[in-house]
């Protein structure tokens, strides 16, 4: 499913950022623009959620999960004995669709969870329409940079959570690329949040291999398989910063090898049209 305007314009602003080497800078052209002002309000707004929001949040959950089996019907997850034992933790996956989050939500379903923990950017919370209300209802939680947040609110929230035994979604590449097939260097934020709280890495990577059926915008539909790649566990030897550069590394590189499997070709950042899924 496309969901965007001028997707040839996202991928010309990938194939800049790919040669200026900003792997992780914004690409879409038509996300919401925020104030810092209306930033802290998002945040304030989520933090101070009522009862009515909560039980708001309880519907679009339910939306959310019977969605996201009815998107991914033909969606495949490969490597489920890889989590024996395994509870609770931060999923980290490679971010390129708006609903691509529903593969992992089909994971999370399969393990018995009532519901998948997503970091969203603020900017996702301003969105409007069915969209707007998936970002802002579907057990998302605002990412600010803010830094009492970031440091001690954030922290708390998610320790809470894992305590509680739950999942939480972070994409390391931290924005989206449309359609973008390889998998990019990722920041240390989700890593230092699993070396700081105890939790596990459960590394995914979303295959993307196209179809012979026209979509939109000059796009095919592409069928995903969702491939757990392995679990990474905080080292007790090891200091928070130490934990999360290394988990960071072995992270990357489990994704690169999957990626380098998956298509037979090895990583590179040139643009090639090859790596947009589904384009023609």
């Amino acid at each position: 499913m496309i969901i965007g305007n001028d997707r040839h314009s996202v991928i010309k602003n990938i194939e800049q950022n790919l040669k200026d080497g900003a792997y992780n800078k914004k690409v879409e052209t038509d996300d919401p623009v925020i104030s810092a002002d209306q930033g802290k309000k998002i945040v304030q707004e989520y933090l101070s959620r009522g009862v009515f929001k909560r039980f708001f949040t309880v519907l679009i959950r339910r939306f959310a999960n019977i969605g996201s089996r009815i998107i991914n019907k033909n969606t495949d997850i490969v490597g489920m004995e890889k989590l024996q034992g395994i509870t609770n933790g931060i999923i980290t996956c490679n971010h390129f669709n708006h609903l691509d989050n529903t593969a992992v939500r089909k994971l999370t379903c399969k393990l018995k969870k009532k519901r998948l923990n997503i970091i969203c950017q603020l900017t996702n919370f301003a969105m409007k329409g069915p969209i707007g209300l998936l970002m802002k209802y579907a057990d998302t939680i605002p990412l600010s940079e803010e830094r009492h947040y970031m440091s001690e609110t954030l922290p708390v929230i998610l320790d809470d959570l894992i305590k509680k035994d739950e999942f939480v979604l972070i994409y390391p590449e931290k924005e989206m690329w449309f359609n973008y097939r390889v998998p990019r260097p990722v920041l240390r934020g989700a890593y230092l949040f699993s070396a700081r709280l105890n939790a596990p890495i459960i590394s995914c990577f979303i295959e993307m291999q196209d179809l012979p059926k026209e979509d939109s915008q000059g796009f095919n539909k592409v069928r995903y398989t969702l491939h757990i790649l392995g679990v990474i566990k905080p080292d007790p030897e090891k200091n928070v910063r130490q934990n999360s550069i290394d988990m960071a590394k072995a992270d990357y590189e489990l994704k690169c090898a999957a990626y380098e499997k998956i298509y037979n070709k090895k990583v590179s950042y040139e643009f090639s049209k090859a790596d947009i899924a589904g384009l023609n």
